[in-house]
């Protein structure tokens, strides 16, 4: 292709616009005699004085004359495509569906404020919460999904991560269970309970278990379940043990009307465990699509407040 040089084209647009040198170089913030080599190289170019002296004006030949609303028209949509992506990203007009991948306790904390965010500023899109029943990075890979919310698995290199907050165990019981009557509460008085555990996989052993049996302690596992409210109703009319994040249990509570009828209550636990991180995860295929980093913001905003 010949070397086009594309400031030629919003030159001509301003003096089109404006019939004159000058004003065409005030509007560029050129000098006029920069401004007078332009339209000489524009001359050159159209093979047509596009501008010719009528007294003390100028006036367009009637060639520029046919030119004036093509030339701004491809002004426009130069500089617009020229422009960084998201310079002409606006979410009111977003009209899209977002997909994000997420277990329960997530979307049961941050589900009602993300869509009432999403709502505010973009009312024609869309968000679709899918089930997480694993860490497989396929869904991003292959387009499924928008975000991947959660504990970092076994993700792909590729993948970008932002850590959302921060999380924790607590162990939770019903009201006037044995383990919340005063005295310390040992590791051997919290294994010697029995247990309701979350897993979506249906294992019973998990980072708990690790770090007992660094004491040389176990606990008993007498159920399985799939999701935290499930081992949270059970916790509450039985004497079994349930284990939830502090943020699904603070929820939990905060759901309750009026507050304080729970029948739960939390306690630390009595032997260490890692922290907990939360983080959405995306394909490097959307790292710079405006609407995907509008989402990330959001999602990380609405995370970070409600933790708070």
């Amino acid at each position: 292709m010949p070397d086009t040089d594309l400031n030629l084209l919003t030159a001509l647009d301003a003096l089109l616009a404006e019939g004159s040198v000058a004003g065409a170089a005030r509007r560029l913030g050129l000098s006029a005699s920069a401004m007078s080599r332009t339209l000489a190289r524009l001359r050159e170019a159209t093979g047509d004085p596009l501008l010719v002296r009528a007294g003390r004006t100028m006036v367009a030949t009637p060639h520029a004359v046919e030119l004036r609303e093509r030339v701004h028209r491809l002004a426009r949509e130069t500089h617009a495509v020229l422009r960084p992506a998201a310079a002409g990203f606006d979410p009111a007009t977003l009209q899209r569906n977002f997909t994000i991948r997420a277990n329960e306790g997530f979307v049961e904390i941050f589900a009602a404020r993300l869509i009432a965010a999403v709502a505010a500023a973009a009312p024609r899109a869309r968000l679709r919460f899918a089930p997480k029943p694993d860490k497989d990075v396929r869904p991003l890979r292959e387009g499924i999904v928008d975000l991947d919310i959660g504990v970092l698995g076994e993700s792909g290199p590729e993948v970008r991560v932002q850590g959302l907050f921060r999380d924790h165990y607590v162990g939770v019981v019903r009201c006037g269970h044995p383990l919340l009557e005063p005295g310390q509460l040992t590791a051997e008085r919290y294994a010697a309970c029995a247990h309701v555990v979350v897993s979506r996989r249906g294992r019973s052993d998990g980072p708990v278990d690790a770090a007992l049996a660094e004491l040389g302690l176990a606990r008993r596992v007498v159920a399985v379940l799939p999701g935290f409210r499930a081992a949270l109703a059970v916790a509450s009319d039985s004497d079994l043990v349930a284990l939830a994040t502090a943020s699904f249990f603070d929820a939990t509570l905060a759901a309750c009307s009026p507050a304080g009828t729970s029948n739960l209550a939390c306690f630390p636990l009595p032997v260490r465990t890692a922290p907990i991180m939360v983080s959405q995860m995306w394909h490097p295929q959307l790292d710079a699509e405006p609407a995907h980093r509008w989402l990330r913001a959001l999602v990380l905003a609405c995370c970070r407040r409600q933790a708070q």
